[in-house]
């Protein structure tokens, strides 16, 4: 965007993605805004216009890893509506997408990396043979790296092609059931532990799950079934010391779902979710530190 004069003489201002840029009289772009400029308008709409830039943008990575995460069809005409807004586009660019099948899975034998989406031509994409295709499909699956069969042979072909995905999908890590699994808890990430149940509850929210119930929370959709993965983090004062506890996954009426029985994405975004909040746990030298 164009530069804006500010009320201080001289001075004008500007915005660089979401950084607000300072220049002076002479034209020469400071390194930082300054502090006699913190109240005045011109910087106080930018900074608000920035805020709102990164909120829009984190709010479209989540609806992303939402379509993801639920294996849910996505309408083309919605890709084409969306895709001219830099936001939308940083978040959906170079997803490996897919037509359903007959079955309602990816059809990964049309697959290919999203690099375009038009209200005409459909979804541009370029195909695991490197050739630039359109897709003739209304909706398109955002397949889950868990689903992929050939995963790491794409992985390479990502890395050939120097795709960046602003929503993790090829180089997020799956987590897959055991074959001897059973009950109803998976006990992989117990008595982890935390100095204070706010630390933990703090670790869950801030990497995007909710807490409930002294758990934190993550919901699902796995053949188009209602899931949750539930994992314990406590329930005493917020200040006190906290051990976790187990894993599961619950039906939409909150029965607990038999280990055997959870499918394989609700198991590996259930088994993120835990791994993710236990890596925070205090160490064993950590715990020396404390005492």
């Amino acid at each position: 965007m164009g530069w804006i004069e500010t009320e201080h003489g001289g001075y004008a201002v500007t915005l660089d993605g979401t950084h607000v840029l300072c220049r002076n009289a002479a034209g020469r772009t400071l390194k930082q805004v300054p502090p006699k400029l913190k109240d005045d308008a011109a910087v106080v709409r930018l900074r608000q216009l920035a805020e709102w830039l990164e909120r829009h943008a984190r709010e479209c990575r989540e609806q992303v890893d939402t379509w993801l995460v639920r294996s849910l069809p996505v309408p083309v005409a919605l890709l084409a509506r969306v895709w001219p807004d830099p936001a939308w586009q940083a978040a959906l660019r170079d997803l490996v997408v897919a037509p359903p099948a007959a079955d309602g899975s990816a059809d990964m034998a049309r697959a290919g990396f999203l690099r375009d989406a038009d209200p005409q031509k459909g979804a541009g994409i370029v195909d695991l043979d490197g050739d630039s295709q359109r897709l003739a499909c209304e909706t398109v699956l955002i397949p889950h790296p868990v689903l992929l069969e050939d995963l790491d042979d794409l992985r390479e072909f990502a890395l050939e092609l120097e795709v960046e995905q602003g929503v993790e999908q090829l180089f997020r890590e799956v987590w897959r059931r055991p074959d001897d699994a059973g009950g109803l808890h998976w006990r992989a990430y117990e008595n982890g532990k935390f100095a204070q149940l706010r630390h933990a509850t703090a670790r869950a929210v801030a990497l995007g799950y909710r807490v409930r119930g002294g758990e934190a929370v993550c919901p699902l959709v796995e053949f188009g079934r209602p899931l949750e993965a539930a994992y314990w983090l406590g329930d005493e004062y917020p200040d006190a010391e906290s051990l976790t506890g187990s894993l599961e996954w619950r039906d939409r009426h909150g029965r607990q779902v038999p280990l055997g029985e959870v499918g394989p994405v609700a198991w590996s975004e259930g088994e993120r979710m835990a791994a993710l909040v236990y890596a925070g746990r205090v160490t064993g030298d950590e715990e020396g530190e404390l005492r």
